[in-house]
């Protein structure tokens, strides 16, 4: 067997790959690994010599990936990345301890964030990195400790944890509710400004001003003005500014609505439930620190008043799911 197949490969050559693929130009991989143009053009060449294979076509004013660079980027990307995660981690780990959490955003503003200043009371050196972000994440991505995420039971994921239910209301502020058109029964909407979710993400319908309407039976109504919007917390803003009427997560308006800020006009009778959740997926590749513990646990108690609450809705709303097409955020 020839001994130099099992040669390793150079890691600067390996970067200096990495670098060229993502911005495909050698001068500009240069910039960003502080050499020069001529270093990283010998570093490739290098790296094409111990392969044995030709990495890059290279233009006059372009330059491409071959079949076998495109092959090595599969596997030299994500390792690199997993590589500098690791001595992240290991310069970090005489210092502060650090869980890093990803979710949704509307989840981040209107149920994590107002809750967060317990678990920082409780622990205080522990600090909490938070990507909000709407993109489902891989499993294996090791830059996140522990997931938060809203989803069907069949479609969540491996080693998801229920967190809690999904239930939806109107909620509007009291002053709209003393000073606008009279807003005693569902039919009242006509005369209202009606916040509705525009996405293109299966869950909308499940969250959505026309599921809600065809539920009570008013399929046709059109409220004053339609308000499009991304996101459930700008549908809230837009509720606590008295500019409309929000079709609320109720799990995640629990403090304003304690608090008086928002009220629900049609009382339980507005309520409906539907088969989505709200999920904590510890993620397979994080090491379950004492921190990462401490966040977990956390987490699971809140989840726990959460559901109170909305097992105290359920009892004197009569609350019952009803069914629709999956979800996924």
């Amino acid at each position: 067997m020839n001994r130099s197949s099992h040669r390793p490969l150079s890691l600067d050559n390996l970067r200096a790959f990495d670098a060229v693929s993502r911005r495909l130009s050698f001068s500009a991989a240069a910039d960003d690994l502080f050499l020069t143009q001529s270093a990283v053009s010998r570093q490739i060449k290098a790296l094409e010599t111990e392969l044995g294979a030709t990495l890059f076509h290279r233009g006059t004013r372009k330059v491409e990936l071959t079949a076998a660079g495109s092959q090595l980027l599969q596997t030299v990307g994500p390792a690199l990345e997993r590589l500098d995660h690791t001595v992240r981690q290991l310069r970090t780990a005489g210092g502060r301890r650090r869980v890093n959490v990803s979710t949704f955003a509307s989840f981040t503003t209107l149920w994590l964030m107002p809750r967060l200043a317990g678990f920082q009371q409780r622990h205080p050196d522990i600090d909490i990195r938070i990507s909000a972000n709407d993109t489902l994440l891989d499993l294996d991505e090791p830059e996140v400790d522990v997931l938060l995420r809203y989803d069907t039971p069949a479609r969540a994921p491996a080693g998801a944890e229920r967190l809690f239910g999904e239930v939806v209301s109107p909620v509007a502020s009291p002053w709209l509710v003393s000073n606008g058109p009279g807003l005693s029964l569902p039919a009242d909407l006509a005369g209202h400004a009606l916040f509705e979710e525009d996405s293109q993400r299966a869950s909308a319908w499940l969250l959505s001003w026309r599921r809600w309407l065809q539920v009570q039976g008013l399929a046709t109504l059109e409220p004053k003005r339609w308000v499009y919007l991304n996101y459930t917390h700008q549908q809230v803003q837009g509720a606590l500014a008295g500019q409309g009427i929000a079709l609320a997560r109720l799990p995640l308006v629990q403090e304003p609505l304690a608090r008086g800020e928002l009220v629900e006009p049609f009382g339980p009778v507005g309520r409906i439930a539907n088969e989505a959740c709200y999920w904590l997926v510890p993620m397979p590749g994080a090491r379950l620190r004492p921190e990462l513990r401490a966040f977990i646990d956390w987490v699971r108690e809140e989840a726990s008043a959460t559901r109170l609450a909305l097992a105290q809705g359920a009892v004197a709303g009569g609350l019952a799911p009803v069914h629709a097409p999956g979800a996924s955020q």
